[in-house]
Parts: structure tokens; sequence; C-alpha cells
């Protein structure tokens, strides 16, 4: 797979590194507005052409996909580029910045039969997996009830006299969606995936807090949300809570998730120190008994990316997919300003 990286930020450097270590995969060039981090990236990672223009990437043409790890905002307008060139491409989450520009952008690639995935990171977490296939055994039984978190902590730790390139973040007008948008579709991913189930109906709550006088630096309204909590039926009828929240003091990047069953529970931890999976069932449910569960590694989505273009077959997580979950942020977003439940 001859590969274009589109974006070359922090982490496209992570994109570039996964895509490296793949037999068969080759970075042959790069695109993004800024000439000298475009340089910096190329040098780094060997790679021969750079461009500062999707377009020009485009009217060269000797590739066969594109990674697509640019702003949010920018993904749909890039997508749907680089799809009506025929190529295949792998995207950042989230897919888009509303669920009308995720359709689009599914039905472009399925009309054009070419190969599209969405970067939900902690697919690549192999007890994740395990933890569904648990669930999915029935080994914990019926799933009654759910709790999940993303922790992160880094709008508690900037110095906002000094802002940097994350200040876009905060700002809806510069394409955010804040928290619910940024990590809220990796945790509603996770456990959505572990429980097998589906949401079909949520409210929510949001939360903006000040951080400078105005909310405002310079050209930034500071108006992204910062935490929610979601309280969601499943569709077997169990019900859940889901949380995040980026001022989280002492959790840097930090999920958790609980799922009971009415033969037992599951735990699920997740963060830079590793991962912790345990279930608890059986007879060691009267004694609250917790038993650690290994689990095997499984392929990076980087990897099944890379044997889907070998392939022709798009595998998981699809902009399909994608698409249905930038369903549920709007439509937690709309139930965060009228504070009503809305179904699915």
């Amino acid at each position: 797979m001859r590969l274009l990286i589109l974006g070359t930020g922090r982490m496209a450097h992570n994109h570039a590194k996964a895509f490296a270590a793949i037999a068969g995969v080759e970075m042959v060039g790069a695109v993004d507005t800024s000439a000298e981090n475009l340089d910096a990236f190329c040098n780094a990672f060997g790679i021969e052409r750079r461009f500062v223009t999707l377009e020009a990437a485009l009217a060269w043409g000797d590739f066969d996909a594109v990674d697509n790890v640019t702003p949010d905002a920018v993904h749909h307008p890039t997508t749907m580029l680089a799809l009506a060139a025929g190529k295949h491409v792998f995207c950042e989450k989230p897919l888009a910045t509303n669920a009308d520009k995720a359709m689009e952008m599914v039905e472009a690639a399925e009309r054009a039969g070419l190969v599209n995935m969405v970067n939900l990171t902690y697919r690549n977490v192999a007890e994740l997996h395990k933890a569904r296939e648990i669930v999915a055994a029935g080994t914990i039984g019926a799933v009654k009830h759910i709790e999940a978190s993303y922790l992160q902590h880094w709008v508690a730790l900037r110095d906002f006299n000094d802002p940097g390139p994350w200040l876009w973040r905060l700002s809806t007008g510069h394409g955010s969606n804040g928290t619910l948008g940024d990590i809220g579709i990796h945790i509603l991913d996770f456990t959505t995936f572990a429980a097998g189930q589906d949401i079909v109906s949520m409210n929510c709550r949001l939360q903006t807090f000040a951080k400078v006088p105005g909310d405002r630096i310079g050209e930034y309204v500071l108006d992204a949300n910062d935490s929610f909590i979601i309280s969601a039926e499943f569709a077997n009828g169990a019900i859940g809570t889901i949380h995040s929240s980026r001022w989280a003091s002492g959790y840097a990047n930090d999920q958790r998730l609980r799922i009971y069953g009415d033969k037992g529970g599951l735990e699920l931890s997740h963060g830079h120190w590793g991962t912790l999976l345990r279930l608890c069932v059986g007879e060691d449910v009267p004694t609250g008994t917790w038993r650690e569960v290994k689990a095997e590694p499984v392929h990076t989505n980087y990897q099944r990316f890379a044997e889907a273009v070998r392939t022709g077959v798009t595998a998981e997580p699809s902009f399909r997919h994608a698409a249905g979950l930038q369903r549920l942020l709007d439509l937690a977003l709309v139930a965060g300003r009228d504070h009503q439940e809305h179904t699915i």
C-alpha cells in the first residue's frame, strides 16, 4: 500500500510510526499547509514527496490511500476530495463534526467501493475485545447496568497565559465539539462495543467552565464543553451512565468500564499505565472476589486498514459505524441544550 499522510501534527507522528512498522506499507507523500512542519515530518520519516495542498497531492496521485490526520472540521472536505479521486481513506476520529456530513462521507465511500475506516484508538486494546467476548458468551448473564468514564486533566494543567496549538479544541467556532466530540466518541465506542448493545435513548448534561476573563483568547471563544454526563438506555433494556471530563485532576488519560449482569460483573480499566480486565462471576459473586483476565494481542486499526486495502474489503471500525457514533454525539448536544430525553 502506497500511503499519503494528510496533516503532520502530533497524531500524525503516531500514525506514521504505526504504519512504518507494517510490512508492505510505504509512506510516499505528505501534506501540510505549514511547510516547516511538513519538512520536519517528512525528514523524520524519510518521506520524499511533500505538498502544501491536498489538491496538489491528488494531481500527482501516485498513491493508493490517504491517512487523514487533519483537525476535526477538515475531515469532511478533505476526505470527500480523496474519495472523489478514488483513494481509500483512513480517517482520524470523529469522522465529521455532525452526522449529516458523516453520512455524506459514508455514502461517497460506499458508492465508490472504496475502503473506509476510522481510527477509534481503543479498538487496539486487546482487553476490550476480550471483554466483548465475555459479555457475548453470557458469562456475566443478561446485562443490567453499565458505568463508563473517560477522564483527562490536560485543561486543568494549561497555562492560559501561554496558549498553544491545543486552543482550537476549546472553541466551537474552530471546529471543536469539546470533550463530547473529542473523547466522548471514544468512551461511547468503548462502552457499546464491549457491551454489545446500542444506545436507544439518552439525556445529557454538558458543562463549560470559565477559564479566562471574558472566555476568549484572541480569535478563540472558549465555549466548547469541558465535561458531560450521559444517562442512557441500551437496546436490551439495561441502563447506564457515561461521563467524561478534561478537568479530572490526577488522570492523564484513563478509561474505566463496568458492566453488571445477573450472573456477575466485569471491569475494564485502561490508561497510559496499562490495562486491567477483571471478572467477578459464579461462586466469587457472594464474596466480591475479582479475578484478572488476560487477553491475547489483536491487530491494530492500522494493520486492519492495510489488510483491508490489500483485500479491498472494509474492516471495522468503518465510516458507517463512526457515523452512527456521530449521531449519538449530535443527539447528546441537543439533549444538553434542552435537558430532555431523546430516543435514537
